[in-house]
């Protein structure tokens, strides 16, 4: 046997043998949790797996424990290299690249502890949010749809940054960077939470919204609920913004004392803020009103500034009409507040449409009462509620006729009043030619030259 006395190197060979001891062991660890990993991953995914709930609890469990071997390994493998290298640098006399070196280790250690930890926890963490996929694919309900979901991409932001956390204090650095790394941890975290609460806004914006569809005959609740739901979900994610950012400007030392003084002083400024600010709080609370009362909602049809509409989007500050020729009118959201616009959905999107004719008195309006009937009854367009044709008014040469039919919405509307406009001229020229509208020409009003002039 040799002389365990005897050294190597300048270390004595029982330190040889114990950090080979160690890195063996470490192998031989990492080895069996690989075969073990995966002697589970294959009886699980290729075996065939009866039904039942205790098959799929184990299973989940050997996936979570898979996932979770190659971040173990890592953290064997940097701690038992650590202790390993430590015990040949003890052996060594104490010198000053002796000493960096050991401060560089910790330091790799440190890192390397880090690292693994949010390694681990993102790895645990996707497992968890497949179980949740996969939980929510396999039930009726729509709700875990959109929570689900959400809550696993919330685990796979917030464990890794838990794993800052808890991996910080390892870290053998200076008071300096450390203060840097907490800061950056704080922000981090802030930063995540905040992100967790937008997409917690729009997992619940999302589970209201589909339930109520906007793409039917009927949606005059879907689409109040559909406005309400938007501009509550801006003004939520407006307050997150605003709140995060703040947070994440108190993180630092300078910020807050800033702040602090700028709260001490803040009598006169508080004042002359509130007054330049005046306009854009109350469009901020005219957006609000609209939100709570709904004069307007998404998908009405509106008449603003002599332009028919639809309204497309309603924000904060401001409201966007497609116009019928697919223009946009962008219009500040106070007009809805402050000035009169027509809203032809506003109770339902039932309207009636009108057809006034120009006609000779001699024209029988029976006939012409009768073929509006078989022109309607023909239409597509109308919905069989209103069929109703008068004499509005009788003039010095003509009668003026109105024609008068009701439809679903105002699209169907303008095509049934083109449609009976054509079709009745048509009839009435047809049958009734000479009871058409007649203009007067220069040579009838004027008499011809040499004609008898009485006198």
């Amino acid at each position: 046997m040799p002389d365990m006395s005897s050294t190597f190197l300048g270390v004595g060979l029982q330190t040889w043998f114990t950090c080979g001891a160690i890195v063996l062991l470490i192998a031989i660890a990492h080895i069996a949790l690989r075969w073990w990993s995966r002697r589970r991953s294959r009886r699980h995914l290729e075996e065939p797996q009866p039904p039942g709930e205790s098959v799929t609890v184990r299973y989940w469990i050997a996936r979570g424990l898979g996932d979770a071997v190659p971040p173990i390994a890592f953290m064997l493998w940097v701690h038992g290299l650590y202790f390993a290298v430590t015990l040949l640098l003890a052996d060594f006399p104490e010198t000053a690249w002796v000493s960096r070196g050991l401060a560089i280790l910790g330091a790799l250690r440190g890192i390397g502890t880090l690292l693994g930890l949010a390694w681990l926890l993102a790895r645990i963490a996707r497992t968890l949010e497949a179980l949740l996929q996969t939980f929510a694919s396999h039930t009726d309900a729509n709700w875990d749809d959109v929570l689900l979901p959400f809550a696993g991409q919330a685990l796979r932001l917030i464990l890794p940054m838990l794993a800052l956390i808890l991996g910080a204090p390892a870290l053998v650095v200076s008071d300096g960077a450390r203060e840097i790394v907490q800061n950056a941890v704080s922000l981090a975290l802030i930063g995540a939470i905040g992100y967790v609460l937008v997409q917690f806004v729009n997992a619940m914006a999302k589970l209201v919204l589909q339930r109520h569809r906007i793409d039917v005959a009927d949606n005059r609740e879907a689409r109040g609920i559909y406005t309400q739901v938007t501009v509550l979900k801006k003004i939520a994610v407006g307050v997150i913004a605003l709140f995060a950012i703040a947070s994440m400007l108190m993180v630092f030392q300078p910020v807050r004392q800033l702040g602090t003084a700028m709260i001490a002083s803040a009598g006169v400024a508080g004042i002359v803020i509130g007054f330049a600010a005046q306009k854009s709080l109350g469009t901020l609370l005219a957006g609000f009103q609209i939100a709570m009362t709904q004069p307007i909602r998404i998908d009405d049809v509106v008449i603003v500034e002599g332009e028919w509409g639809r309204i497309e989007e309603i924000t904060l500050t401001y409201v966007v009409v497609r116009v019928w020729d697919l223009r946009r009118l962008v219009v500040p959201i106070t007009y809805f507040i402050e000035k009169p616009f027509q809203n032809w959905t506003r109770t339902s999107a039932d309207i009636l449409g009108t057809v006034f004719l120009q006609v000779d008195y001699g024209v029988p309006v029976d006939a012409l009462r009768g073929e509006l009937t078989r022109i309607l009854e023909a239409s597509s367009n109308w919905d069989r509620k209103v069929n109703v044709l008068q004499v509005t008014d009788a003039k010095e040469r003509t009668l003026e006729l109105r024609a008068l039919a009701s439809s679903s919405d105002a699209s169907k509307s303008w095509d049934l009043r083109c449609e009976m406009r054509e079709k009745l001229v048509a009839f009435v020229q047809k049958n009734y030619p000479g009871s058409l509208p007649r203009v007067r020409t220069e040579i009838e009003r004027v008499p011809r030259r040499g004609s008898a002039i009485p006198g």
